[in-house]
């Protein structure tokens, strides 16, 4: 009995992740042309993937990544469905070829490459990044950032639930402080005639994703085309380095150091495996997901399991037409006043990864390097050349690289020339 309440808690936990991550997760799809039931059973399988090839010790869930949107929208465009998705199966390999040399160099190239003054802002930027999004669905409930005075007692109202579930939960609510909160906001928002239910009247029970797909043009088969291949690979370098940021971010709030154990050549593997498969089944390529970060550090809890069940959860939902219908039927405001907690969590563990590793942020050299970070991060600084576009996180990471080898063998030559 005692185990059967067990596992019950542990899918309704497990479930919890999949709703902080299920906004964005079927958004990436809605805005790039693809179809969000195969995100969802992509991010679902992509997470088991992970998880096998990291021998399921980190717990962290994968799906839709931010970084390809604009990426994937212009070369549906301009190569067409088919071939962009076989072009994003070949971004897999850049993370293979990342984790190959780690594996080949350790796990001190990249605390070369990536100290703490240089990840801490990073993950920074993760968090406020999005911090305009988790607003403007707080404001709005079309999440177009026009205020609207329902929507924000609505965000004010899963916010404050899920707060006082985290300071004053006893039992089992102290545990799902999310859900909690969900649960309170939707049925507000359903005592204030704001909940949408066509969307679930109209969708069907059960559905294979694929068949629907094709008829409405949002799947195609995968094939090859070097244009295209070459238009997407290089979008590779900014989840790459916000790979990195969030198995550091992960670490931090675990107090375990994944980058040893199970290794990051294993992390970057599991994503770039993942992504890869994702792709060829016809989903976005996947990326490990902040906000689940956000809410390991919120629940204070850290079983890798946890993350296979909200991966179970997203391959049923998939099929399971008229559950996934209800919950994308949630308002806005609703998970808007959620995300403004957890993703302002996130940009707290970077600024703990700055104080617990002790950088002097006054420091003239890491004063110069966190600003660039930040700046450039947040403001969403983008350089094209040709087909090369790089920008936002992946921008802002490689400039903290560049400015770090620059600085510190400035210092180092200055304190040669002291000598």
């Amino acid at each position: 009995m005692n185990n059967s309440k067990s596992l019950g808690l542990s899918v309704l936990l497990g479930a919890q992740f999949l709703f902080v991550a299920f906004g964005a997760l079927v958004l990436v799809p809605l805005l790039t042309g693809m179809d969000p039931n195969i995100a969802l059973f992509t991010a679902g399988l992509g997470t088991l993937v992970f998880q096998l090839i990291t021998r399921s010790s980190v717990p962290v869930f994968l799906a839709s990544s931010f970084a390809f949107i604009a990426p994937i929208s212009i070369s549906v465009q301009d190569f067409g469905m088919s071939a962009t998705l076989g072009g994003l199966a070949a971004v897999g390999l850049v993370y293979l070829f990342l984790a190959f040399i780690v594996k080949r160099k350790g796990p001190q190239i990249i605390e070369h490459y990536l100290p703490p003054v240089v990840i801490g802002p990073v993950i920074m930027v993760i968090g406020l990044k999005l911090a305009p999004v988790a607003v403007s669905m707080f404001k709005s409930f079309d999440g177009s950032g026009s205020a609207d005075i329902k929507a924000i007692l609505l965000g004010l109202i899963s916010l404050t639930t899920t707060v006082l579930v985290v300071i004053k939960g006893k039992r089992i609510f102290a545990l799902l402080p999310i859900v909690t909160g969900i649960a309170v906001g939707y049925v507000a928002a359903m005592i204030m005639g704001v909940v949408d239910y066509s969307v679930i009247h109209d969708s069907a029970w059960f559905s294979i994703p694929w068949i629907t797909a094709l008829e409405k043009g949002t799947f195609a088969i995968p094939t090859f085309n070097l244009n295209a291949v070459l238009y997407l690979i290089p979008v590779a370098i900014a989840p790459a380095i916000e790979h990195v940021g969030d198995i550091m971010a992960i670490s931090t709030v675990t107090g375990e150091d994944y980058l040893k154990k199970p290794g990051l050549h294993r992390t970057l593997a599991g994503d770039g495996v993942a992504t890869t498969v994702a792709s060829f089944l016809g989903g976005p390529p996947n990326t490990t997901y902040s906000e689940v970060t956000g809410a390991v550090a919120l629940l204070k809890v850290k079983d890798p399991m946890l993350m296979r069940y909200a991966a179970i959860f997203a391959i049923f939902l998939a099929f399971f037409a008229k559950l996934g219908a209800f919950l994308s039927s949630i308002p806005k405001p609703v998970m808007g006043g959620i995300m403004i907690l957890l993703f302002g969590m996130i940009a707290t563990i970077g600024m703990n990864m700055l104080i617990e590793k002790r950088v002097k942020i006054t420091q003239s050299g890491n004063l110069v390097i966190t600003a660039v970070i930040l700046i450039t991060g947040i403001g969403d600084l983008n350089i094209q050349i040709g087909a090369f576009q790089l920008g936002g996180i992946g921008l802002a990471g490689v400039l903290g690289v560049l400015l770090n080898l620059i600085l510190s063998k400035h210092q180092s030559l200055m304190k040669e020339t002291e000598k």
